[in-house]
């Protein structure tokens, strides 16, 4: 069936199953905000849009007098960018794909967008396609490929005149976005357009709904593409294909909609910065946390990172995503392709989450209980039930628990001076 330029029809749209069984995403934000590398990758919004006094002084201190935000554009050097390199890590992060920044608020193309004339990365600073390069890496590594792409432009002067209108014109709209994202989708075909800078205008103002018509009925990635819900105003957690509602969403129970949990490192910030102190940064244990209640959830998880303006992915992102990589290595059974089941956590802690796969059932749990045994409330198990433990060999023992569900006799660990890894999971076969 085609669909029609409307929600009722566009929300409709079975979500292409690849999605779903994806689980894992790296998000990377870069683009001329790499080059202050400060604050976040709000800095001309903070800097020239509220005049906020710290910007300000940074701004002073550091660069010539005079200096404009488009001056930082030819620093934006890509010097060491390694595509190759990036989709390597991203592959042994585990990620099953990768959603790039095209263009932010700041509206700096990175490719060479037809419609951003010198204030894109052919033009000016790299002189390379970046958005073309990841992309072709990517591929040939088997990620599947999401664009984000900024509708609108802060400091855009055709973007401002439309906003005073109280948006009752759309040359912003016509001359700039659209236009964009019709070339992004022609030229790099992507799994995935990841929507941002809706807020301010209706869905009537972006033409989003004519968008998505032509992206589902006739484009070249019509049967596979995969779009989330930042269409509008009042269109997140509302339409679109999976929902990410707000950054750093958490639902407290299922949801019944597809839904991402797009998380930072950095939780300061989604865009590098220079001055970043480690305990702005999240813990390999809070990764893996997050990542078990998404996937429990339903969700998929977009683990978010910076690259520097030259781009480099510092050592300290790379150990992080390597580190949620090798936990995925031995774990990743119960994640990737997974289902939620009929309990999501155990009930009397939240230290227990659990996904299925057709019969079988998978306990994720992030504290080793200090007597080795693991007590399970949810599960109903059968005489012909067994236990085993990913990454470790052999069957567990198990005895039902005196009231309801079962005691599991964990592996003994050795003990250790530092606390062992989190998260671990059993796979239960024969419970209901």
């Amino acid at each position: 069936p085609r669909y029609r330029p409307d929600w009722d029809s566009l929300d409709a749209r079975p979500l292409p199953a690849w999605y779903d069984r994806a689980k894992v995403g790296v998000f990377v934000h870069w683009g001329v905000f790499s080059v202050p590398a400060w604050g976040s990758e709000w800095f001309w919004w903070h800097w020239q849009g509220e005049h906020n006094a710290a910007y300000e002084r940074f701004v002073r201190r550091r660069f010539p007098p005079g200096t404009s935000y488009a001056d930082f554009a030819p620093r934006f050097t890509a010097y060491d960018f390694q595509p190759r390199q990036w989709a390597e890590l991203f592959r042994r992060a585990g990620a099953r794909y990768v959603v790039l920044t095209t263009k932010h608020h700041e509206g700096f193309a990175n490719w060479g967008s037809p419609v951003s004339w010198n204030w894109n990365s052919m033009d000016t600073g790299p002189h390379r396609d970046l958005v073309g390069e990841l992309g072709q890496a990517l591929r040939d590594s088997n990620l599947h490929y999401g664009l984000y792409h900024s509708l609108m432009e802060w400091f855009n002067p055709l973007y401002l005149a439309d906003k005073k209108s109280g948006f009752k014109t759309q040359n912003f709209v016509l001359k700039k976005t659209m236009p964009e994202l019709y070339d992004l989708v022609l030229k790099y075909k992507p799994d995935l357009i990841w929507s941002d800078g809706d807020w301010e205008a209706p869905d009537s103002y972006w033409n989003s709904t004519s968008f998505l018509a032509w992206l589902y009925n006739d484009s070249p990635v019509k049967d596979t593409v995969v779009v989330n819900d930042r269409w509008c105003n009042h269109c997140s957690c509302r339409h679109g294909g999976f929902y990410n509602c707000a950054d750093k969403y958490k639902p407290g129970t299922l949801p019944d909609h597809k839904w991402e949990m797009c998380s930072s490192i950095d939780k300061l910030s989604w865009g590098y910065r220079s001055n970043m102190s480690i305990a702005e940064l999240m813990d390999e244990a809070s990764i893996i946390e997050e990542l078990v209640q998404t996937v429990s959830l339903g969700g998929n998880y977009l683990l978010n990172v910076g690259s520097t303006k030259e781009g480099v992915i510092v050592p300290i992102f790379q150990e992080r995503l390597l580190a949620l990589g090798r936990w995925l290595d031995t774990n990743g059974e119960a994640i990737y392709e997974s289902r939620p089941w009929r309990v999501q956590v155990e009930n009397s802690t939240d230290t227990v989450w659990y996904t299925s796969k057709g019969p079988v059932v998978y306990a994720i749990f992030l504290l080793w209980p200090r007597d080795n045994v693991l007590k399970l409330s949810s599960p109903i198990p059968s005489p012909a039930t067994q236990v085993t433990m990913l990454g470790f060999a052999g069957t567990l023992e198990w005895q039902e628990s005196p009231g309801k569900g079962m005691l599991i006799t964990l592996p003994y660990m050795l003990p250790s001076p530092l606390p062992p890894q989190s998260g671990w999971a059993v796979k239960l076969e024969g419970v209901k």
